[in-house]
């Protein structure tokens, strides 16, 4: 292990696992180092959703999660007494239509197996202590438990460790936001009386929200709020008892727990950065954003910041792209981030609405949405996150002529060609065409040549994570060439 490394990654939870996992696979010399002794033994973020699991595909490891985890085929929510609305997750635009329901412990369990595969492991009991941008590399003290301290260089240094980062504080980035004036319970055991057990169970009580997520067996998550919080209060983790009696009370008959993993009080936070990155220093995951538990997205968006980060960082360490393009990393991914802090503090305000008369206005007006399949359709497309795009992006072309399919800045809905996925851009379109552009470009594209006649009446850009660069006709190949000039070094 290059005790200089190229990159330096604080913090080995999801983010920084999948971070590391995927320099790794582009051959970048990476250090992940990580305060606590051991991973996550907690359940924590449950739930990987369809574009996530389309990433890990085309990075080649998908399959690795998938025998760990068991598919999630829809929502319900009711009022115990009736059901408001279903959501089915098998409309889902994706080749992974449903929710793979799987404990954080063993997301983190495949991705630090499998980075230790690839020859890189985890330094535990080491904490980042103190850092500085030196404008051609960054110099940063790590700490071990016993006290003992090492200097070191990496070209970067990428923040993923968590809500309270030592990277963001050492840029002094505000952490905007608030925290939400309520406690919350949560529960991870065993659990009978609740079918059908393929679906998240979603109860709307006149007290307030009880919600239950399949983990696999008849093993469950609870959540239900517990009602005001002030300013700094805490709340004593719920027992057992207290739980039963909360299911028994806002859900429906028969619903029992037994043999609990986990009980724990806990109060929802909405925060996050304005940019991601300064200089050589880049923010992912928690440390950027932290948002409601809502529709399961952190640890989704989290490992998808660093899909972003991840490619760009390996075209400019190999000198296959000019380091500007690392400036599109903040645009893009503070601008999702947005967006799913907004959703998800949506969808928590609509489930803990507490006047009677506004609940009740809220269970017509979705019950009556729910029956166009539409809705379904765009609600499930928007929790497994493949409505997500970059259409102001820098990287997003102005698009050429073309008549059908996917625009600059939208999701290529196939899987990227075999080479390609997470290392160049693909060129897909007239073989003589993207051919040239393999040829002039040759550390930045790899050529796919269209067999599907449709795609051979356009030419694209597709990233290395999947989304359209640029869109054009045959006739717009000069504009491909153009963009691809730009980014070269």
């Amino acid at each position: 292990m290059a005790n200089n490394p190229k990159v330096l990654i604080t913090g080995a939870g999801p983010v920084g696992l999948t971070l590391a996992n995927e320099l790794v696979r582009h051959g970048i010399s990476v250090r992940i180092v990580d305060r606590s002794a051991a991973r996550t033994d907690k359940s924590k973020a449950l739930v990987l959703w369809s574009r996530t699991l389309e990433l890990l595909d085309d990075a080649g490891y998908a399959k690795d999660f998938l025998s760990s985890g068991m598919p999630a085929h829809g929502a319900q929510i009711s009022t115990g007494k009736q059901v408001v609305a279903k959501v089915s997750f098998d409309q889902i635009d994706s080749r992974f239509a449903y929710a793979l329901m799987i404990a954080q412990s063993e997301t983190e369990r495949v991705l630090e197996e499998r980075l230790a595969a690839a020859g890189v492991t985890v330094e535990r009991t080491v904490e980042l202590t103190r850092f500085s941008d030196k404008g051609a590399a960054v110099e940063a003290e790590l700490t071990k438990a016993n006290g003992k301290r090492e200097t070191l260089e990496a070209d970067w240094l990428v923040g993923c460790d968590g809500a309270h980062s030592t990277v963001r504080h050492g840029l002094g980035f505000a952490f905007e936001g608030s925290t939400l004036q309520s406690h919350w319970a949560l529960a991870d055991g065993h659990l009978e009386g609740l079918a059908p057990a393929d679906h998240l169970h979603i109860f709307w009580h006149r007290d307030g929200i009880l919600a239950f997520f399949p983990i696999g067996g008849d093993r469950w998550r609870v959540i239900a709020n517990l009602g005001p919080a002030r300013d700094g209060e805490t709340h004593p983790d719920p027992t057992l008892d207290d739980i039963n009696a909360l299911m028994a009370r806002r859900g429906s008959p028969g619903i029992v727990m037994s043999d609990p993993v986990w009980l724990a009080a806990f109060r929802i936070n909405e925060r996050k950065v304005r940019d991601y990155s300064r200089g050589r220093v880049f923010l992912a995951g928690d440390a950027a954003h932290i948002h409601s538990p809502a529709g399961g997205q952190g640890m989704n968006t989290g490992m998808q910041d660093a899909f972003n980060l991840a490619w760009k960082l390996a075209l400019v360490i190999d000198g296959a792209a000019k380091p500007s393009l690392l400036d599109s990393y903040s645009t893009e991914r503070t601008a999702v981030g947005d967006r799913v802090l907004k959703n998800a503090g949506r969808l928590t305000e609509a489930a803990t609405l507490s006047n009677p008369l506004l609940q009740d206005v809220r269970n017509a007006v979705l019950r009556f949405a729910a029956t166009f399949p539409h809705f379904q359709h765009k609600v499930a497309d928007q929790l497994a996150e493949m409505d997500i795009g970059y259409p102001d992006s820098p990287l997003s072309a102005r698009n050429g002529h073309v008549a059908t399919g996917p625009r600059s800045g939208e999701r290529w809905p196939h899987r990227l060609p075999e080479g390609a996925g997470g290392r160049k851009f693909t060129a897909l379109g007239p073989a003589d065409i993207v051919a040239g552009l393999a040829a002039r470009f040759p550390r930045l594209v790899v050529a796919a040549p269209a067999r599907d006649p449709s795609h051979a009446t356009a030419v694209r850009l597709i990233r290395p994570d999947g989304y359209v660069g640029f869109a054009g006709s045959p006739k717009d190949a000069p504009r491909a060439e153009a963009y691809l000039t730009i980014l070269a070094p």
